[in-house]
């Protein structure tokens, strides 16, 4: 029997109805136009939807039916390369069916269900399947394997299954509880996918960006964030990230960014080449698209939408990256609704459960077992944060500091002074230091971790350094701390910047980051020990190798290039 009712009361995006009896987080279909919306609070007989759609224009009185489901995303070969707004509705097929503008109430499913997929089986006949077993396999793109998967609330005897070509609603096999196996299933967003165990984080994840890799490195499946102010070039890293991490399968949610912005992602990534395999990056990139004039409540669910996906792919044993640009957003949405059920407001009028929010979806992320399956896989998120101002003290910015473990400050000074990435290295920090040292160690080089900790200290000593010289100039400064300065800039322009729009300087292997590194060093070991030998300091800071080294960022031969300038460097320096 179907459960219909009425529309009572409207506030914006929050509808009141009459007369159904859903459950928490059912979607419902609102008015005469059938807006798709879901519960999120029941009183007596009152139930509160927050519709996905604009609702203006519709009136009291109008048709509501629950359709007993939460909301639920298709899971299936088909999503990569897929551009989908924030409820998982395909924006390609919806241009084709009504141009440039979206209209109320279209529906069109997640995956085409014309589209033939050449399946091979993997399980046998008589086979027993627990949730999340891989039953058999689909080329979804040139190289990539798609792992169809058992639902992970399904397990039994596999009672028939075959090979061929199929369509996602086909059914491939069934199992002897009568249960269809398909190449797709449906999940909740809102619910985690469940896991075998979650392991630790002990190998980063590679992003060819020189201060992520080494002075701020994030884990495979962990969890970091980037806030900053307007322009300081959240959305450039967001992205940098997205097209040199070395991640299998790239998420990217556009979550309430300027409609401009997103654009330039839709068509800029469909023409990029994948740095791995020299095909498009689209090959392995699902992109959801919810700009900031897009209903306030979709923005909510594209969240989950994406942190869904990638959670599918990781349990087929990939490593996925997932970027979030930006949660400040999604937590306006949540302030806007909750504004409108009229609940008490929080901190700077967000709701009291932003913190559990933010957190939920962060837990979301993590190195795992997954059901079914020996191979591990891991979900990284890398959430932006638009704070008001550039103030790191709000609310969200703050929340999500208490759950990520890597911290990205972006610095509008830094950004005024066209130093890009712009990273503030004094505020930023990574609590995965210690944990990734080993993986470093084994894979790059022994001394990697004592390199980094000599960048940072020189670092830190020329913030103390500029205060004094702000004070009586640089010239009042003893010699030995004359050339830490000297030291300090090397580090700044040769190591922290980097060119994203370079096509060299955009992606920087761990062995050059490396070589970098002990570059500087090796210039400070003999700056200093010239000075003991009785060289004078402006013999030193005239030094053309170490002016030369800004251009190892931008040649392919690097090494022949640095080990010409160590011998200059050394030639110059002897006393």
């Amino acid at each position: 029997m179907e459960d219909k009712g009425v529309i009572y009361r409207i506030a914006g995006p929050v509808v009141v109805a009459k007369g159904i009896k859903p459950r928490m987080y059912d979607v419902c279909r609102v008015g005469n136009e059938k807006l798709m919306g879901e519960v999120i609070q029941i009183e007596g007989n009152k139930v509160i939807i927050q519709v996905y759609e604009d609702t203006s224009g519709i009136k009291p009185g109008e048709q509501v039916i629950n359709t007993g489901e939460p909301l639920k995303v298709e899971l299936g070969p088909g999503m990569l390369g897929s551009i989908y707004d924030g409820i998982q509705r395909p924006l390609p097929v919806l241009i084709k069916q009504m141009g440039d503008f979206i209209k109320r109430g279209v529906d069109a499913p997640g995956l085409d269900p014309q589209k033939k997929w050449d399946f091979e089986a993997t399980a046998k006949k008589g086979e027993e399947t627990t949730g999340g077993s891989i039953i058999g396999e689909v080329e979804e793109n040139p190289g990539i394997t798609h792992r169809i998967l058992a639902p992970p609330n399904q397990k039994g005897k596999i009672a028939e299954i075959k090979s061929g070509k199929f369509a996602v609603n086909d059914v491939v096999g069934k199992l002897d509880n009568g249960f269809e196996l398909r190449l797709k299933h449906n999940w909740p967003v809102r619910i985690a996918r469940p896991v075998t165990s979650k392991l630790k984080p002990e190998a980063p994840l590679i992003t060819g960006q020189r201060i992520f890799d080494a002075l701020f490195p994030l884990a495979k499946g962990g969890v970091a964030a980037i806030p900053g102010p307007f322009g300081a070039g959240k959305t450039v890293s967001q992205q940098s990230l997205a097209k040199w991490s070395d991640a299998d399968i790239i998420v990217y949610v556009g979550c309430g960014e300027r409609g401009n912005e997103m654009t330039e992602v839709l068509t800029e990534f469909p023409e990029l080449t994948d740095p791995r395999s020299g095909k498009p990056l689209m090959n392995r990139t699902v992109l959801i698209a919810n700009t900031s004039n897009m209903p306030v409540a979709a923005r909510e669910a594209s969240i989950y939408t994406g942190i869904t996906i990638a959670e599918y792919y990781r349990d087929m044993g990939y490593s996925v990256a997932l970027m979030a640009d930006s949660t400040s957003r999604w937590a306006e949405a949540m302030r806007e609704i909750s504004s409108k059920l009229e609940e008490m407001p929080g901190e700077e009028g967000y709701p009291a459960y932003l913190s559990t929010r933010l957190a939920q979806f962060y837990e979301r992320s993590g190195r795992v077992i997954p059901l079914g399956t020996k191979k591990e896989g891991s979900v990284s998120v890398i959430g932006a944060v638009s704070p008001p101002g550039g103030d790191f003290s709000e609310p969200v910015t703050q929340s999500t500091l208490r759950v990520t473990k890597v911290f990205w400050a972006l610095d509008a000074k830094l950004a005024q002074r066209r130093h890009f990435p712009s990273i503030n290295w004094l505020t930023s920090y990574s609590l995965y230091l210690r944990t990734l040292e080993p993986w470093f160690s084994k894979n790059v080089a022994q001394d990697w971790h004592s390199l980094v900790g000599e960048m940072m200290s020189v670092l830190q000593e020329e913030e103390k350094l500029l205060e004094i010289v702000q004070l009586v100039g640089s010239d009042a400064l003893p010699e030995r701390q004359q050339v830490t300065l000297q030291v300090a800039r090397l580090i700044r322009e040769v190591l922290l910047q980097q060119n994203a729009f370079h096509e060299i300087d955009a992606y920087c292997e761990l062995k050059k980051t490396y070589q970098i590194m002990k570059s500087i060093s090796h210039f400070s070991r003999l700056a200093n020990s010239a000075l003991d030998s009785g060289m004078r300091l402006h013999q030193i800071t005239a030094t053309k190798a170490k002016d030369r080294l800004g251009e190892v960022k931008f040649v392919k031969d690097y090494e022949k290039l640095l080990d010409e300038l160590k011998s200059q460097m050394e030639k110059e320096l002897k006393v």
